[in-house]
């Protein structure tokens, strides 16, 4: 659990604009000799120039020789009122580690982030956490060189944890996966490396708002880093950042209590008919498998397609590897409002067939909305998307297009935004949504299975904004 004094170190570090051991223009000029230095190739191909991956004979699984790594399987899914789809999912059961370190330089906590390349990054390099790795990556199944800086989070005597929890990724595309978000502080000299940099937590939000740099697994650890501002900070310069500012603060409370909002989320399970079981890949209905691709009969959902990959700064320098490519760019949104002073998010129940209790906490609006099988690509029959789609200009408090798990994605791109709604919009709201405040949703996150992904990006976005 972050405690009170951890959460004020993060803020610190988030609010801090001139103590930064490394500037902001540094960074960039670092990061553009990283863009020119390294080189990569990535090349699709057809499934049969695969090596080290086969399709199982009796299930036609797509899977790695060593039975590691992870697996293209099939999904059977039941969603509202039994409609049954089935479609391929990701079977990654190794937890992972998405682990920062952070350490102290005048005061002000540091991160060590790292440019890394992912084969499905739209732009090749992000800015990702310290380490990044799968189970079968940090033991070395790829016969690679070792995880740079693991041994901060294998070793607990080497740093003090700050942050360790399991978070969920995309469930309508992977089964049940989970990864290890950490915080370490260390108080030693860490070895410099032409790869990594330190920065404050008020630059990583800074570069929250540049389309496509901080990846997707930097988001989801940040968001769970709980910021807690001082009682005597001063005004905000703008009506909705003092509200906004005022929802990280428990002593304002919010429309409904912790256990409201519990008993809320336990409702949504408990009359949820959604049920999703593996099968074989070979049984998947209505997706076609040629040589180069596994598709949807009107490819408006994703496809499985394989990649050639040459990277000089990986663990392994050349692979091959399946990725899933989404056949459209997402669209995830925050609406928040003011009640009594108070900047409100609101919540949605979201189903995802490949998350471990189907229901998480997500944004108001995710698009595409995959329901039974196929794509709503504009939203026709999810509440609050028209609303979006209608919203002026100046209500977007933030919006930019960032990257999913380049590691398993291909090009995989969702548009983040945070609309400030006006007070005419209704406090009344369906069932699969809840008013929720920062705090409310900070607390949440320290625990696996209440956020999902996209909304844990969106935290660290509403970070960036206040």
């Amino acid at each position: 659990m972050v405690t009170s004094d951890v959460a004020a170190r993060f803020a610190r570090s988030a609010t801090e604009r001139d103590t930064a051991v490394l500037s902001t223009a540094e960074f960039h000029r670092w990061w553009a000799r990283r863009c020119e230095v390294d080189q990569f190739q990535v090349t699709p191909i057809p499934f049969a120039e695969l090596d080290g991956w086969h399709f199982e004979a009796a299930s036609g699984n797509l899977a790695h020789d060593s039975g590691r790594f992870f697996t293209i399987e099939g999904l059977r899914c039941q969603g509202d009122a039994g409609r049954e789809w089935t479609q391929p999912i990701i079977n990654q059961p190794e937890i992972g580690i998405l682990g920062i370190v952070a350490k102290e330089f005048d005061g002000v906590l540091h991160f060590l982030m790292q440019a890394k390349m992912e084969p499905g990054n739209v732009n090749r390099l992000q800015l990702s956490p310290t380490v990044q790795a799968t189970r079968s990556n940090y033991m070395r199944v790829h016969q690679g060189s070792r995880t740079r800086f693991l041994e901060y989070f294998l070793e607990a005597k080497r740093g003090h944890v700050l942050v360790d929890v399991l978070q969920s990724e995309q469930g309508v595309y992977f089964w049940r996966k989970r990864n290890r978000n950490m915080v370490v502080e260390v108080t030693e000299d860490v070895p410099e490396h032409e790869d990594f940099c330190w920065l404050t937590l008020h630059q990583l939000l800074d570069l929250l708002k540049v389309d496509n740099l901080v990846n997707m697994d930097a988001r989801t650890v940040m968001a769970c880093m709980a910021l807690s501002f001082p009682p005597d900070r001063p005004p905000a310069p703008t009506p909705f950042q003092e509200a906004l500012l005022r929802s990280y603060d428990p002593a304002y409370g919010g429309v409904h209590t912790p256990t409201e909002i519990i008993s809320w989320f336990n409702e949504r399970k408990a009359v949820s008919d959604w049920r999703a079981h593996r099968i074989p890949l070979r049984d998947v209905a209505q997706w076609a498998r040629t040589a180069d691709e596994i598709a949807d009969a009107d490819l408006s959902r994703f496809r499985i397609m394989a990649v050639r990959v040459g990277a000089g700064n990986r663990e392994v320098t050349r692979w091959s590897q399946p990725l899933l490519a989404p056949c459209h760019d997402g669209l995830a949104a925050f609406f928040t409002r003011n009640i009594g002073g108070v900047l409100h998010l609101l919540v949605q129940s979201r189903s995802e067939p490949g998350l471990l209790d189907i229901i998480e906490m997500g944004p108001t609006v995710k698009l595409p909305a995959v329901q039974d099988g196929g794509a709503d690509r504009e939203g026709h029959s999810v509440p609050f998307a028209a609303e979006l789609a209608a919203m002026e200009p100046e209500r977007i408090r933030f919006s930019a297009l960032l990257s999913e798990e380049g590691g398993r994605f291909y090009h995989a791109q969702t548009r983040y935004q945070i609309i400030e709604l006006d007070e005419s919009f209704p406090l009344d709201v369906p069932p699969a949504y809840c008013w929720l405040t920062v705090h409310q949703l900070m607390d949440l996150v320290r625990h696996g299975h209440y956020l999902n992904v996209e909304a844990r990006s969106l935290l660290a976005c509403l970070h960036a904004v206040s």
